[in-house]
């Protein structure tokens, strides 16, 4: 059952019901940013888009976008939407990045990306633009491999958490998941990459955290949906979809002050505050924390290539749909 309310919609086809959400998620599921922006700013436009169920292709659900706050971008390299944020706040919407920067450019295993440093820039300039409490950087996921034990994931951690830390307050952590689907990629990678040990997962937790405390800008340590429990070393569980931080950027909209589980009636919250009881989603992970939002991307249409990825089903699905994407599509696939 969705969390949603539904209202009527006019869409290419007719009208139609449509889910309307607080907060659109773009996207867990690919990188829109980087690759899918046209469609972004064509569906933006057009008031609504049309979501696909991954597991029935024939099954679709159409997303309205009148009632939407917040956008959330998910990003490796979100430099292509960068020329269009100015569009995306003329239509009203809050919006903020998690944005993933890791560095296993050694081993070879994120190879649709441009380089670290080019990278490390659009980081730089996107916080520049927003804030750094809006750029959320994610190392996701940590993990090992032959020529990476765990002493030299952390320099790399280090090394990149020293020039990143002034441009962002938060550092989001997440560990390997070994997926059935990707096991035999990895297998065959010649890296050999490995999720950690829950004994190097907290070897590596303590080695961060000490690393961090010495950074230009200490950061906040958090964890995405791990159910290992880091909180005493001060690394909390965290709420990619964030009451706190939604609450903060609409502090005037009674309706996101309920939904992030405020009293609309009070003061809105200070920096670093938290709010009170807010629904959590009951679609995602058994340790997710995130408050709920619409997801309307699509599996298997991102080319980082990432090998680690359960995203993707094969690099030659991603090509076709890739390849067969239209001007006025009202979904990704």
């Amino acid at each position: 059952m969705s969390p949603w309310p539904t209202l009527q919609i006019t869409t290419a086809h007719g009208p139609s019901r449509a889910v309307a959400p607080y907060v659109i998620s773009a996207s867990r599921a690919t990188d829109i940013p980087a690759f899918h922006v046209r469609w972004l700013l064509e569906r933006l436009r057009a008031g609504y888009c049309l979501w696909r169920n991954p597991f029935n292709a024939g099954q679709g659900q159409y997303v309205s976008f009148e009632r939407c706050r917040l956008l959330i971008f998910w990003s490796k390299n979100p430099l292509p939407l960068l020329p269009h944020l100015s569009e995306i706040e003329d239509y009203g919407f809050k919006y903020y990045f998690q944005f993933t920067l890791n560095n296993y450019e050694a081993e070879g295993l994120e190879p649709g990306l441009p380089p670290l440093e080019q990278r490390l820039e659009t980081f730089w300039r996107l916080s520049e633009r927003l804030g750094r409490q809006r750029v959320i950087w994610r190392w996701d996921p940590l993990l090992l491999a032959a020529q990476l034990p765990p002493e030299a994931l952390l320099e790399r951690l280090d090394a990149l958490g020293r020039r990143i830390s002034p441009y962002t307050d938060k550092l989001v952590i997440s560990f390997l998941d070994m997926y059935l689907k990707i096991r035999s990629r990895l297998a065959a990678h010649a890296a050999v990459p490995r999720a950690p040990s829950e004994a190097e997962m907290l070897a590596l937790a303590q080695g961060l955290a000490r690393r961090n405390a010495a950074w230009p800008h200490p950061l906040a340590l958090c964890t995405c949906a791990e159910a290992l429990n880091l909180s005493a070393l001060g690394i909390a569980p965290n709420a990619c979809v964030d009451p706190a931080l939604i609450s903060r950027l609409c502090p005037d909209d009674a309706e996101i002050q309920r939904f992030c589980g405020l009293d609309p009636t009070r003061a809105s919250l200070l920096p670093g505050s938290r709010p009170g009881k807010a629904a959590k989603d009951p679609s995602r992970r058994k340790h997710c924390q995130c408050l709920p939002a619409k997801d309307i991307g699509a599996y298997s249409t991102c080319a980082h290539a990432c090998v680690y990825c359960y995203a993707n089903q094969s690099q030659a699905v991603v090509r076709a749909r890739l390849l067969s994407r239209r001007p006025g599509a009202e979904s990704l696939i």
